[in-house]
């Protein structure tokens, strides 16, 4: 069921929004060569204390991280561990915090010092198509015109977007209807109406779209084992323009 949210429900969605966003951004900014991705969870969960929020992914159908750290060919959800971070990486940091009784979502792909213009190319086509996409999210459009927006500013510039994994309705709950694909068919799908609330995330890959999950259960890497970039907002839909609630 479509949940469409009030102006008071949206008011706690957008300070949720708004601590996982301060979240992400201190977190990105200790992404360095040398730390461990323990390391920034360990960060995170202290930011997190001390804004008076907590983790919405620890324990999360059994996930057992804080956030999830994703390097190079890993897409989304790795488990933080004793990997260290080195130059040349490609580092998603998606944050996901529960405030005052709503969820925060959000990410962003940090480049280690990068120097492969291919790979500066494929994150900035990934921000790209998740600002495309949120120029879609208003109401009278559909979810494939979310969906579209994203597929087609990844193919033009010669990458692909994963299918398995989607964005989605958010609010009290993680993961709310509708799920909102990284490709589809534009005037396709549910119908937007103000005051839904979107987790729209981008997750671009190099190569082929395909995926696979680790043995760990949890850690989605590329089949062929090239990059991705994963980057991620929460929006309002709004009669015009839609309103961001995690921006930087």
């Amino acid at each position: 069921m479509i949940i469409v949210k009030n102006e008071k429900e949206i008011a706690g969605i957008r300070e949720a929004g708004r601590v996982a966003a301060r979240v992400r951004d201190a977190v990105v900014g200790k992404v360095s060569p040398g730390i461990t991705t323990a390391e920034l969870a360990e960060y995170a969960a202290g930011f997190m204390r001390e804004a008076g929020a907590e983790s919405a992914f620890l324990n999360y159908r059994g996930y057992p991280g804080i956030i999830c750290v994703s390097v190079n060919e890993e897409v989304v959800h790795g488990i933080p561990g004793s990997r260290r971070i080195a130059l040349g990486d490609l580092v998603s940091v998606d944050i996901g915090v529960r405030y005052k009784g709503f969820v925060g979502d959000t990410a962003r792909t940090v480049l280690v010092g990068v120097n492969d213009p291919a790979l500066v190319r494929l994150a900035a086509t990934a921000e790209s198509a998740l600002t495309a996409a949120i120029s879609k999210a208003v109401a009278g459009n559909r979810v494939g015109d979310i969906s579209n927006a994203v597929e087609t500013t990844a193919t033009a510039a010669g990458f692909s977007v994963v299918r398995q994994f989607v964005g989605h309705g958010i609010g009290r709950n993680m993961h709310e209807a509708p799920e909102v694909p990284n490709f589809g068919q534009a005037g396709k799908g549910p119908r937007l109406r103000a005051g839904m609330t979107l987790a729209i995330e981008p997750m671009v890959n190099m190569g082929g779209w395909e995926v696979d999950v680790l043995e760990d259960g949890w850690t989605v890497r590329t089949r062929d084992g090239k990059p991705s970039v994963h980057c991620e907002h929460m929006v309002v839909v709004r009669e015009g323009t839609a309103e961001v609630l995690t921006s930087r």
